[in-house]
C-alpha cells in the first residue's frame, strides 16, 4: 500500500501535468491586432515592475512577427544578454553553494539548470508561452507534444524529450529584459530563483544516457557502436560486441533519436553483461555517480 507520502507525491505530479496541459492548449498563434502581450500580467508573473515597458514587450516578440509594417524588434538581442546573465547567476551562485565541487562538476551542474529544456520548463510552468507574439504556426503543437512528453520526466529527460528552443528563448530573453532595465545581477536573481525552480543540485542530476553508456562499455571492454540510420528511417541503432542492443526513433533531431537508442542500450545492457538485470542496473547507478567527476558532454553527433 503506498504511504501517504507517495500518494501526496502522486497527486502533486498528476495534478502539475493538469496544469501543464491547460496552459499548453491556450493558443499560441494570434492576429497582428491580438498580439499584444499583457505587460501587467507578465510583469506579475516574473515578479517585476519594467521602467522601460518596451524591453518587456520586445523581450516576448519572435522574428517571425516582426515585419516591415511593424516597428517592433524581435528578442534575439535581449536573449543574448540573458544568456550571458543566467550563465553568470549560476556559476556565482553555485560557486557559493558548493565550494567543494571542481570545476568540472560546477560547469555540468550549471548546464543542465540553463539547458533548452530545462528553460523551457520554466516557460510552461509559468505560462510565459502564452505572450510570446510569433507567426509560427507549428508552435502550438510542438508545445502541446513537449508538455506531454515531460509528464514522464518530472526533473528533466536528459537528452529524450526535444524541448522547442523558442520556449527557452524567452527566458533568456525575459532575463536580458529585465537586466537592462535595471542593470543589477542582484535583482535578476531575486525575480527569477524562484521562477527557475526546481534547480537541479548535486544530489538530483543525472548523466546523459550517452555518457552513462560510455562508461559501462569501457569499464566492462564491451565494443560500442552508434549506427545511423535516422536519413532512411530516422533512427539510430546501437551495437554493443556486433550485437544490436538498442534502438531510437525520433523525426524531428537525430540527436534525440541517438540519446533515445543509447537509454534503450542501457536498458538491455543487462543481457549482454550475463548478469542479472538488477546487478546491470546497480552498473549504471555507479557510473552515474562516477560521472559526476566529468565535464559536462556537449551535444553529440552520430
Amino acid at each position: 500500500m503506498p504511504t501517504m507520502g507517495a500518494q501526496a507525491e502522486e497527486y502533486q505530479t498528476l495534478h502539475m501535468n493538469e496544469v501543464l496541459s491547460s496552459e499548453a492548449e491556450k493558443s499560441t498563434t494570434l492576429t497582428d491586432e491580438e498580439a499584444q502581450p499583457n505587460l501587467e500580467e507578465g510583469e506579475k508573473i516574473i515578479g517585476y515592475s519594467f521602467n522601460n515597458k518596451v524591453l518587456l514587450k520586445e523581450a516576448f516578440t519572435h522574428s517571425s512577427f516582426v515585419s516591415i509594417e511593424c516597428s517592433a524588434s524581435s528578442y534575439e538581442r535581449l536573449e543574448y544578454v540573458g544568456d550571458a546573465v543566467l550563465n553568470l547567476l549560476f556559476s556565482r551562485e553555485q560557486y557559493n553553494l558548493y565550494p567543494g565541487l571542481p570545476p568540472g562538476r560546477l560547469t555540468r551542474l550549471r548546464a543542465a539548470n540553463v539547458d533548452t529544456e530545462k528553460l523551457a520548463r520554466v516557460a510552461i510552468k509559468h505560462g510565459l508561452h502564452r505572450y510570446l507574439r510569433h507567426k509560427k504556426p507549428l508552435l502550438q503543437e510542438q508545445i502541446r507534444e513537449f508538455t506531454r512528453a515531460i509528464s514522464h520526466y518530472p526533473l528533466h529527460s536528459n537528452g529524450l524529450v526535444d524541448a522547442p528552443k523558442n520556449l527557452a528563448d524567452i527566458v533568456e530573453s525575459t532575463i536580458g529584459a529585465v537586466f537592462m532595465d535595471c542593470n543589477s545581477i542582484d535583482t535578476v536573481w531575486e525575480a527569477f530563483k524562484d521562477l527557475l525552480e526546481p534547480i537541479i543540485n548535486p544530489g538530483t542530476i543525472k548523466t546523459h544516457p550517452v555518457t552513462q553508456l560510455y562508461e559501462i562499455c569501457q569499464k566492462n571492454n564491451l565494443k560500442l557502436r552508434f549506427v545511423d540510420l535516422w536519413e532512411e528511417s530516422q533512427t539510430v541503432e546501437v551495437f554493443i560486441n556486433n550485437e544490436i542492443v538498442g534502438r531510437g526513433t525520433y523525426s524531428l533531431r537525430k540527436e534525440v533519436a541517438h540519446n533515445r537508442a543509447a537509454k534503450d542500450a542501457l536498458d538491455n545492457i543487462w543481457k549482454v553483461l550475463g548478469e542479472e538485470k538488477e546487478n546491470a542496473q546497480d552498473q549504471d547507478q555507479e557510473a552515474n555517480c562516477q560521472s559526476d567527476e566529468l565535464p559536462e558532454m556537449k551535444n553529440l553527433n552520430v
